[in-house]
């Protein structure tokens, strides 16, 4: 199949086209706003340089389109806010147009932020969450959400659409100044700096590692499901273990330390992923594996 990946470049987008580009002809949209050009070292894919905010030139059709482009990490999407919701809701809106024209499928890289500060749980798809409109997160949180409303809105008028909402994923070609948790630690730990935990590390979150949720995007895309799918790690760990864990993996000396929590940051995250289960999905690899080969990616950047 010709299949584009918009976003192509960032973390997720990255590892998704290095295991598509095995079987199919692989397009690349990406700004490199925050993705990097060298995580596609190894990649066989066509690389397109492009702004997703600006309706996308027709010059290939493809049968698959999957639209990542977005700032995702906190430090990315709070230091332009405005150009975080605008790339949410005119990137989606230019992707299904897209989609329209290629008579293409098109599915949605959505969040676990959509749910807030979860007032359920575990969070399942019918949850309609707990989310600040008007707060510092609200950017990604509120792009997110208009962005399913778009798709649903795209799939009701007949454009075959998913909506997968992703949980908390590290892995390999995570930068190392995204301000995600597992990447903070570990390069923390690696220089023997001090750990740096906001709140008193009881909150959790359900850590994912990238092969599982690649498997699981390309499972749900070829998938006859069009409602939103919870991809995530069903296994909550608290933040201080975490931190403890990658001290110890890594040997460190470092000092774990504790500051206070940011505003709306959520108290627990945790996937109910039985509808991802009846797609025949389920994350396998552990937490300790899935930490073993991120520290050694980390370690030789």
């Amino acid at each position: 199949m010709k299949i584009l990946v918009t976003g192509g470049a960032g973390f997720v987008g990255s590892n998704l086209c290095r295991k598509l580009s095995e079987d199919n002809e692989v397009f690349i949209f990406d700004n490199l706003s925050t993705g990097r050009f060298k995580n596609l070292k190894g990649v066989r894919a066509d690389f397109i340089w492009t702004d997703v905010k600006h309706p996308f030139e027709c010059f290939m059709n493809v049968d698959q389109i999957y639209h990542l482009a977005c700032p995702a990490s906190p430090v990315h999407y709070q230091a332009d806010p405005i150009n975080t919701i605008k790339t949410s809701f005119l990137g989606s809106l230019n992707a299904l147009e897209y989609a329209k024209i290629c008579n293409a499928r098109v599915l949605l890289t959505s969040t676990s932020e959509i749910y807030g500060d979860p007032l359920e749980h575990p969070q399942k798809e019918t949850y309609w969450g707990n989310v600040n409109s008007i707060g510092v997160r609200s950017c990604y949180d509120e792009g997110k959400r208009a962005a399913e409303t778009l798709f649903m809105d795209y799939h009701r008028k007949g454009t075959d659409t998913r909506i997968a909402r992703i949980f908390n994923t590290y892995g390999p070609n995570m930068s190392p100044d995204d301000g995600r948790v597992v990447s903070n630690f570990i390069v923390a730990a690696l220089k023997n700096k001090p750990i740096t935990i906001y709140g008193d590390g009881t909150q959790t979150r359900s850590f994912m590692y990238i092969d599982d949720l690649v498997n699981g995007l390309i499972k749900l895309m070829n998938s006859d499901y069009t409602s939103p799918v919870n991809l995530g790690n069903p296994v909550e760990t608290p933040i201080a273990v975490i931190a403890k864990v990658i001290k110890d993996l890594t040997g460190s000396s470092s000092e774990i330390i504790m500051l206070p929590i940011p505003q709306d940051d959520p108290k627990r995250r945790k996937p109910d992923i039985t509808l991802a289960k009846s797609l025949g999905w389920m994350p396998s690899v552990s937490l300790i594996d899935g930490l073993k080969k991120t520290i050694e990616y980390f370690r030789w950047l």
